[in-house]
């Protein structure tokens, strides 16, 4: 490896140390190496247009619009409702609610702030009158909150297969049987625990209110037309009827239709601000793509992936092995940064290696988006952590406890059983698509 790259790698930790705008660090240290290495800035002018010169990328704006516009409608005491009729009477049900309630959302939204932007300020207030610690029922909500990445259409999986150059169809699939695992876990954590963050409650007048067979009915009747939003997409593009974006074009088509004229929770002022919102968080994601894309081949181009991949199949001779290695590497980088800049840098430097030890890309993509998932809720660069408690005027400090019991008992084992049983991942799409997705483990 050439000191020129050696330089860049450590202007670009020395970036992230500082709290430098993550799209500067990676041009930045981009340039000191092109710079350094005596080779033409035109390649960042060249790499930065083809990185996004990608279909895929249509789909991943309209998937955050689709979000967008449907967490601006009004549907979330609906899907709050439907979910009370689901778990509401286990024990601990009402918390049990918030991650039934956050696993339909994520399948409304595709990512995991809309989520506990949506349920914090319907359910903490209440449940803390029903006796649920304030700080408890927030912390539940931040960590579900990361089923967004999981359940289908998600964006962060739309950006590794465009890094990848993986099936979307495949990769959606592939997440859903994690994340109902990461629900289930977390409801039976809660079902254990629920009680030492219980407060006496005074009054009988706080019971909550039993749902009649009317009421329910009603309930899930007016959730359906909601959740029809993920079966657009997924009807579409596993029936064969369109492409992804196709789908995301679809799934904004209906989301402002029943936004308007069943929920009537649009308007043209929420479109404007949803539109707004979307298209910033667009430009986002694709700057990031597209520095971040010259960072990633520059390092490719100059054998560091290989390098890489050598020195750690140097190291660790089990597969086993290498990919706890790839885990704890994953999971260091998303305490720090977050889910889009790993994706972008580490899937180029990490397919050599995947490749020379035979792990299929669709599982890869599993692994991975579980890995930037988990950073979203770990402390001390921690979304999920920051909007939480600033939504439920709880201080950052009080979340971190609760959460992590839910990180170390159920997020972690969760990521390890999605490493090491590739069925996990792989069942769905091999169903799906027949054997031809299936690659060695």
């Amino acid at each position: 490896m050439e000191s020129g790259i050696f330089i860049g790698l450590i202007a670009f930790i020395l970036g992230l140390v500082m709290g430098l705008p993550i799209v500067w660090v990676f041009l930045g240290s981009s340039f000191v190496m092109l710079f350094l290495i005596d080779s033409p800035f035109t390649f960042v002018a060249g790499t930065f247009y083809h990185s996004l010169n990608s279909y895929l990328l249509m789909a991943i704006g309209f998937f955050i619009l689709a979000g967008s516009l449907m967490a601006s409608s009004g549907i979330a005491e609906k899907i709050v409702l439907l979910a009370n009729i689901i778990v509401g009477k286990v024990k601990g049900g009402m918390i049990a609610v918030g991650v039934v309630a956050t696993l339909l959302l994520s399948a409304l939204t595709g990512s995991s702030v809309p989520c506990i932007s949506a349920l914090i300020p319907i359910l903490v207030d209440p449940l803390e009158k029903y006796g649920y610690d304030r700080s408890y029922t927030t912390a539940v909500l931040c960590s579900a909150s990361y089923l967004g990445y999981l359940i289908p259409p998600s964006v962060p999986v739309l950006i590794y297969c465009l890094v990848a150059q993986q099936s979307v169809a495949a990769v959606f699939l592939s997440t859903i049987i994690p994340g109902i695992l990461l629900a289930v876990g977390y409801i039976i954590l809660n079902y254990f625990i629920c009680g030492n963050y219980m407060h006496p409650v005074s009054t009988s007048a706080l019971e909550i209110h039993d749902l009649d067979k009317k009421e329910k009915i009603r309930g899930i009747i007016e959730a359906l037309p909601a959740l029809g939003t993920p079966m657009v997409v997924l009807v579409g593009i596993y029936g064969g009827l369109c492409t992804p974006n196709e789908a995301g074009a679809l799934a904004v088509i209906y989301t402002v239709i029943i936004g308007i004229w069943y929920y009537h929770g649009l308007n043209l002022k929420k479109i404007f601000s949803s539109t707004k919102s979307a298209v910033i968080s667009m430009g986002m994601i694709f700057a990031l793509i597209g520095v971040g894309t010259v960072l990633a081949r520059i390092l490719v181009r100059e054998g560091v992936a290989q390098l890489m991949a050598e020195t750690i199949l140097g190291l660790f001779d089990s597969k086993v092995l290498v990919l706890l290695m790839l885990n704890i590497l994953l999971l260091i980088l998303g305490m720090f940064i977050d889910g889009a800049p790993i994706m972008i840098i580490a899937v180029p430097l990490l397919l050599p290696l995947v490749n020379m030890i035979g792990i299929n890309l669709v599982q890869l993509g599993a692994i991975i988006i579980v890995n930037v998932g988990i950073g979203v809720v770990t402390p001390p660069y921690a979304l999920s952590i920051f909007v939480g408690s600033r939504l439920a005027n709880v201080p950052y400090e009080n979340l971190v406890k609760p959460m992590l019991i839910y990180l170390f008992l159920v997020e972690i084992p969760v990521l390890l059983l999605v490493t090491y049983i590739p069925a996990l991942s792989l069942w769905l799409p091999t169903l799906v698509f027949g054997t031809k997705i299936v690659g060695t483990w």
